[in-house]
């Protein structure tokens, strides 16, 4: 009998802890201000729709003036409190201003999710050092400067979550991403490195490493070599459903980890499996991607000196294996003339 008692009792604490996992994510967030980077499209925007219908007060910045507006008035009238700040997070003086308003506004922050970023697609040969500092800046040295320019504020408070929108290219190398796949690492060495220094004080640092999402954005992502083929190969590994994780999902579950206070998150089985036999086999993953660049396009077409040009000039005629892609594109802003859907 009391074994019998003791399993109800323990069944019925599993089921409560299981409960609360679920439901803390959509009631910790009501009346919390956060700051997303990168808000006006894509994940950014993602994030903050979910972000509005659990009631958090939302800062959002952009470096393309209509296209925040746009995204401004959209979560406006889904009955957000919302500031858009016009902002280039890879200009320091830029992104203390973005935080200064956003305590301006508010009068505090909760919460700093550090999506912006950008990616080039090409092989080594057509990469040139403007693509890797272009990506530095932005990718890490963004995430960087918005961090420090919100850190005092949370040190003072001694409270606060910083949650750091890497890439599982931030674990594993993926080629023709070099720019992107080094910064990447940057940022991951950042983030883990934050959050052990910062626990004491607080502050608690959630380091994401997604895999392929499903949010439209290879249509605003960066091409050289031979950009065709490059963009035919991208879009489609970012909209089948095998190989890419619906937009949606990727961003309930970065909200999950944020309020439950997890520091390190891969999402989606396809990256799980990346990290994990990168961590034990490291060469064998090495040589099985070198053999991969085989099925990737050859060298050729735009080169270092040429300027990258984004998706949308080289769109391949793909036709439905694409349908999934396109469609979150439209929904998520990343084609700027589409309503939402």
């Amino acid at each position: 009998m009391r074994l019998h008692r003791s399993c109800l009792l323990a069944g019925g604490a599993a089921g409560l802890a299981f409960g609360l996992r679920r439901t803390l994510p959509y009631v910790w967030f009501h009346d919390k201000v956060v700051l997303i980077t990168g808000g006006s499209r894509g994940l950014g925007l993602v994030l903050a729709r979910e972000l509005a219908r659990r009631g958090a007060k939302l800062a959002i910045c952009a470096r393309d003036g209509a296209e925040l507006e746009r995204a401004r008035a959209e979560l406006a009238g889904r009955g957000a409190e919302v500031l858009a700040v016009e902002c280039d997070v890879s200009l320091p003086a830029q992104a203390q201003s973005l935080v200064d308003q956003t305590l301006h506004r508010f009068g505090r922050l909760d919460v700093l999710i550090n999506n912006a970023g950008i990616i080039q697609v090409a092989p080594v040969e057509s990469m040139g050092l403007r693509d890797y500092r272009e990506a530095m800046e932005i990718n890490y040295f963004g995430m960087v400067q918005v961090t420090l320019a919100a850190l005092h504020h949370m040190r003072k408070r001694r409270e606060g979550n910083i949650v750091n929108i890497c890439s599982i290219g931030g674990a594993v190398a993926v080629p023709h991403l070099l720019p992107y796949t080094a910064s990447k690492f940057a940022a991951v060495g950042f983030s883990e490195g934050l959050c052990a220094e910062l626990r004491s004080c607080g502050i608690c640092v959630t380091t994401i490493l997604p895999g392929v999402m499903r949010t439209g954005s290879f249509v605003n992502a960066m091409f050289k070599g031979r950009q065709q083929s490059e963009m035919a190969w991208f879009s489609l590994s970012s909209s089948l459903p095998g190989a890419s994780i619906a937009a949606g999902r990727a961003a309930r579950r970065i909200l999950r980890a944020c309020a439950l206070g997890e520091t390190y998150v891969t999402i989606g089985l396809a990256a799980k499996i990346l990290r994990f036999m990168h961590a034990v086999l490291p060469g064998l993953m090495n040589r099985a991607f070198a053999l991969g660049t085989m099925l990737l396009p050859r060298p050729g077409g735009a080169g270092p000196d040429d300027v990258a040009e984004p998706g949308w000039l080289h769109r391949a005629p793909l036709g439905p294996l694409t349908k999934l892609g396109d469609e979150a594109a439209r929904k998520n802003r990343e084609v700027p003339w589409a309503p939402p859907t």
